[in-house]
Protein backbone atom coordinates (compact mmCIF):
# COMPACT_ATOMS: atom_id res chain seq x y z
CA UNK A 1 0.00 0.00 0.00
CA UNK A 2 0.98 3.77 -0.15
CA UNK A 3 -1.15 6.68 -0.06
CA UNK A 4 0.31 8.66 -3.30
CA UNK A 5 2.18 7.53 -5.97
CA UNK A 6 5.75 7.41 -5.77
CA UNK A 7 8.27 9.58 -7.64
CA UNK A 8 5.97 12.36 -8.24
CA UNK A 9 7.17 15.69 -6.92
CA UNK A 10 4.29 17.25 -4.47
CA UNK A 11 3.59 20.38 -7.00
CA UNK A 12 3.07 17.20 -9.92
CA UNK A 13 1.48 14.90 -7.87
CA UNK A 14 -1.07 17.88 -6.57
CA UNK A 15 -1.89 19.17 -9.93
CA UNK A 16 -3.11 15.64 -10.85
CA UNK A 17 -5.35 15.06 -8.33
CA UNK A 18 -6.53 18.81 -9.04
CA UNK A 19 -7.23 17.87 -12.57
CA UNK A 20 -8.53 13.74 -12.59
CA UNK A 21 -9.64 12.98 -8.58
CA UNK A 22 -13.67 12.64 -8.19
CA UNK A 23 -13.34 11.06 -4.55
CA UNK A 24 -16.88 10.11 -3.07
CA UNK A 25 -17.37 12.41 0.21
CA UNK A 26 -17.82 8.85 2.41
CA UNK A 27 -13.56 8.25 0.54
CA UNK A 28 -12.73 11.88 1.52
CA UNK A 29 -13.46 11.17 5.20
CA UNK A 30 -11.81 7.60 5.44
CA UNK A 31 -8.51 9.60 4.31
CA UNK A 32 -8.55 12.12 6.47
CA UNK A 33 -9.15 10.47 9.72
CA UNK A 34 -6.06 7.95 8.34
CA UNK A 35 -3.94 10.83 8.21
CA UNK A 36 -3.87 9.69 12.03
CA UNK A 37 -3.56 6.08 11.90
CA UNK A 38 -0.09 4.72 13.13
CA UNK A 39 0.00 3.05 9.71
CA UNK A 40 -2.06 5.37 7.98
CA UNK A 41 0.31 5.16 4.81
CA UNK A 42 -0.94 1.50 4.21
CA UNK A 43 -4.16 2.82 2.34
CA UNK A 44 -3.88 2.74 -1.48
CA UNK A 45 -3.88 5.91 -2.65
CA UNK A 46 -6.98 8.05 -3.93
CA UNK A 47 -5.53 8.07 -7.78
CA UNK A 48 -5.05 4.18 -7.56
CA UNK A 49 -8.43 3.61 -5.94
CA UNK A 50 -10.34 5.53 -9.18
CA UNK A 51 -7.82 3.56 -11.03
CA UNK A 52 -8.91 0.45 -9.84
CA UNK A 53 -12.44 1.75 -9.90
CA UNK A 54 -12.51 2.39 -13.45
CA UNK A 55 -11.01 -0.89 -14.43
CA UNK A 56 -14.06 -2.86 -12.39
CA UNK A 57 -16.47 -0.50 -14.62
CA UNK A 58 -15.17 -1.20 -17.79
CA UNK A 59 -15.00 -4.64 -17.51
CA UNK A 60 -18.47 -4.80 -16.23
CA UNK A 61 -17.48 -6.59 -12.80
CA UNK A 62 -19.90 -7.88 -10.33
CA UNK A 63 -17.62 -10.19 -7.87
CA UNK A 64 -14.52 -8.85 -6.62
CA UNK A 65 -12.49 -10.61 -4.14
CA UNK A 66 -9.65 -8.76 -1.86
CA UNK A 67 -6.91 -10.03 0.23
CA UNK A 68 -6.18 -6.99 2.75
CA UNK A 69 -9.28 -5.28 3.69
CA UNK A 70 -6.73 -3.05 6.34
CA UNK A 71 -9.33 -0.03 6.96
CA UNK A 72 -11.15 -0.09 3.73
CA UNK A 73 -10.38 2.91 1.41
CA UNK A 74 -9.90 0.18 -1.46
CA UNK A 75 -12.91 -1.89 -0.53
CA UNK A 76 -15.10 1.12 -0.25
CA UNK A 77 -14.03 2.28 -3.55
CA UNK A 78 -14.05 -0.66 -5.49
CA UNK A 79 -17.64 -1.48 -3.97
CA UNK A 80 -19.01 1.72 -4.81
CA UNK A 81 -18.63 1.01 -8.16
CA UNK A 82 -20.12 -2.73 -8.10
CA UNK A 83 -23.98 -2.80 -9.43
CA UNK A 84 -26.39 -2.91 -7.24
CA UNK A 85 -26.04 -7.22 -6.66
CA UNK A 86 -22.60 -6.86 -7.33
CA UNK A 87 -20.39 -8.67 -4.46
CA UNK A 88 -17.13 -8.18 -2.46
CA UNK A 89 -15.48 -11.22 -0.70
CA UNK A 90 -12.86 -9.52 1.88
CA UNK A 91 -10.36 -11.34 3.34
CA UNK A 92 -8.28 -10.19 6.69
CA UNK A 93 -7.36 -10.62 10.25
CA UNK A 94 -7.68 -7.53 11.91
CA UNK A 95 -10.63 -6.93 13.54
CA UNK A 96 -10.24 -3.42 14.72
CA UNK A 97 -8.86 -2.36 11.22
CA UNK A 98 -12.02 -3.50 9.67
CA UNK A 99 -14.17 -2.40 12.06
CA UNK A 100 -12.86 0.90 10.74
CA UNK A 101 -13.93 -0.54 7.40
CA UNK A 102 -16.88 -0.97 8.50
CA UNK A 103 -18.22 1.91 9.87
CA UNK A 104 -16.91 3.45 6.00
CA UNK A 105 -19.01 0.89 4.48
CA UNK A 106 -22.38 1.95 6.67
CA UNK A 107 -21.58 5.66 5.58
CA UNK A 108 -21.46 4.80 2.00
CA UNK A 109 -24.20 2.33 2.00
CA UNK A 110 -22.61 -0.88 0.53
CA UNK A 111 -22.26 -2.62 3.57
CA UNK A 112 -24.84 -5.37 2.22
CA UNK A 113 -22.32 -5.65 -0.84
CA UNK A 114 -19.62 -6.83 1.19
CA UNK A 115 -18.80 -10.20 2.65
CA UNK A 116 -15.69 -9.92 5.53
CA UNK A 117 -13.97 -13.30 6.42
CA UNK A 118 -11.52 -12.28 9.46
CA UNK A 119 -9.21 -15.57 8.98
CA UNK A 120 -5.96 -16.18 7.89
CA UNK A 121 -6.27 -15.21 4.04
CA UNK A 122 -5.43 -19.03 2.47
CA UNK A 123 -7.71 -20.33 4.46
CA UNK A 124 -10.33 -18.30 3.06
CA UNK A 125 -9.60 -18.91 -0.19
CA UNK A 126 -9.01 -22.58 0.36
CA UNK A 127 -12.88 -22.76 1.54
CA UNK A 128 -13.87 -20.92 -1.44
CA UNK A 129 -12.18 -23.22 -4.00
CA UNK A 130 -13.58 -25.80 -1.46
CA UNK A 131 -17.34 -24.46 -1.72
CA UNK A 132 -16.85 -24.55 -5.85
CA UNK A 133 -16.34 -20.83 -6.28
CA UNK A 134 -13.91 -21.48 -9.07
CA UNK A 135 -13.92 -18.51 -12.13
CA UNK A 136 -16.85 -16.67 -10.25
CA UNK A 137 -14.64 -13.55 -9.72
CA UNK A 138 -14.27 -11.00 -12.12
CA UNK A 139 -11.33 -8.91 -10.26
CA UNK A 140 -9.23 -9.71 -7.13
CA UNK A 141 -7.21 -7.41 -5.31
CA UNK A 142 -4.10 -8.82 -3.42
CA UNK A 143 -2.50 -6.31 -1.16
CA UNK A 144 -1.63 -8.32 2.07
CA UNK A 145 1.69 -9.83 3.37
CA UNK A 146 4.22 -9.92 0.95
CA UNK A 147 5.65 -13.37 1.87
CA UNK A 148 2.59 -14.72 1.03
CA UNK A 149 2.22 -13.15 -2.47
CA UNK A 150 2.78 -16.40 -4.62
CA UNK A 151 0.15 -18.32 -2.60
CA UNK A 152 -2.12 -15.70 -2.67
CA UNK A 153 -1.66 -15.61 -6.51
CA UNK A 154 -2.41 -18.87 -6.90
CA UNK A 155 -5.47 -19.43 -5.27
CA UNK A 156 -6.56 -16.33 -7.05
CA UNK A 157 -5.70 -18.14 -10.72
CA UNK A 158 -8.54 -20.83 -9.59
CA UNK A 159 -11.05 -18.24 -8.55
CA UNK A 160 -10.95 -15.37 -11.21
CA UNK A 161 -12.63 -16.06 -14.32
CA UNK A 162 -11.05 -16.30 -17.62
CA UNK A 163 -10.35 -12.82 -18.41
CA UNK A 164 -10.58 -11.53 -15.20
CA UNK A 165 -7.95 -9.47 -13.61
CA UNK A 166 -5.50 -10.23 -10.98
CA UNK A 167 -4.31 -6.92 -8.93
CA UNK A 168 -1.42 -6.90 -7.17
CA UNK A 169 -0.40 -3.90 -5.09
CA UNK A 170 3.48 -2.54 -3.75
CA UNK A 171 5.42 -4.54 -6.57
CA UNK A 172 7.74 -1.57 -6.40
CA UNK A 173 7.85 -1.83 -2.38
CA UNK A 174 9.34 1.97 -2.28
CA UNK A 175 11.59 1.96 -5.11
CA UNK A 176 13.64 -1.18 -2.77
CA UNK A 177 12.98 -3.80 -5.38
CA UNK A 178 16.32 -1.86 -7.37
CA UNK A 179 18.47 -1.27 -4.24
CA UNK A 180 20.79 -3.50 -4.62
CA UNK A 181 21.58 -2.83 -0.46
CA UNK A 182 18.29 -3.76 0.82
CA UNK A 183 18.43 -7.89 1.13
CA UNK A 184 15.59 -8.24 3.98
CA UNK A 185 13.08 -11.19 3.27
CA UNK A 186 9.99 -9.24 2.12
CA UNK A 187 12.11 -7.19 -0.89
CA UNK A 188 13.24 -10.56 -1.90
CA UNK A 189 9.67 -11.76 -1.82
CA UNK A 190 8.58 -9.64 -4.27
CA UNK A 191 11.62 -9.29 -6.89
CA UNK A 192 11.22 -13.28 -7.11
CA UNK A 193 7.25 -12.56 -7.31
CA UNK A 194 7.75 -10.43 -9.97
CA UNK A 195 10.26 -12.18 -11.83
CA UNK A 196 7.89 -15.35 -11.35
CA UNK A 197 4.77 -13.09 -13.04
CA UNK A 198 7.17 -12.36 -16.52
CA UNK A 199 7.43 -15.84 -17.24
CA UNK A 200 4.02 -16.68 -16.55
CA UNK A 201 2.32 -17.80 -19.50
CA UNK A 202 -0.91 -18.47 -17.86
CA UNK A 203 -1.96 -14.73 -17.72
CA UNK A 204 -1.57 -11.23 -19.83
CA UNK A 205 0.99 -9.03 -18.02
CA UNK A 206 0.99 -4.92 -17.47
CA UNK A 207 3.04 -3.18 -13.89
CA UNK A 208 1.54 -0.28 -13.60
CA UNK A 209 3.79 2.94 -12.05
CA UNK A 210 0.98 4.65 -9.85
CA UNK A 211 0.39 3.94 -6.00
CA UNK A 212 3.40 1.94 -5.29
CA UNK A 213 3.70 0.01 -8.51
CA UNK A 214 0.73 -2.46 -9.42
CA UNK A 215 0.24 -5.21 -11.05
CA UNK A 216 -2.44 -6.24 -14.03
CA UNK A 217 -2.42 -10.15 -14.66
CA UNK A 218 -5.23 -11.03 -16.97
CA UNK A 219 -5.67 -14.42 -17.12
CA UNK A 220 -5.93 -16.02 -20.33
Amino acid sequence: MSDQTINLSPELYNYLLSVSLREHPVLVELREEMKSHPVGRMQISPEQGQFMALLLKLMGAQRVLEIGVFTGYSSTVMALSLPDDGVLVGCDISKNDTNIARKYWRKAGIEDKIELFLAPALDTLDRLIEEGQEETFDFCFIDADKSNYLDYYEKCLWLVRRGGLIAIDNVLWYGRVVDATVDDKRTNKIREFNKFLKGDSRIDLSLIPIGDGLTLARKR
